[in-house]
């Protein structure tokens, strides 16, 4: 769990570099799942919210795009 925990972190960094809403939104969202969800004690539970933070560390990395505006018709 913490390595999965350390990794959507590290992920977060790469993914939203240089925009620092994105990453303060991101660690607040990432921290508050895993707060919310630290007392479950079912394995078949906690099996499924591993599987939901590696498809969100998957997802992230693979289909997040940072645009910025270079000119008022450009991104």
């Amino acid at each position: 769990v913490l390595k999965l925990f350390k990794l959507l972190h590290r992920t977060r960094q790469e993914v939203f570099k240089n925009d620092p809403r994105a990453l303060e939104a991101a660690r607040q969202k990432i921290n508050e799942e895993f707060r919310n969800n630290r007392d479950e004690t079912s394995e078949e539970k906690i099996n499924e919210l591993l599987k939901i933070a590696t498809d969100v560390e998957v997802i992230l990395r693979t289909s997040v795009i940072q645009a910025v505006h270079t000119d008022s018709n450009k991104i």
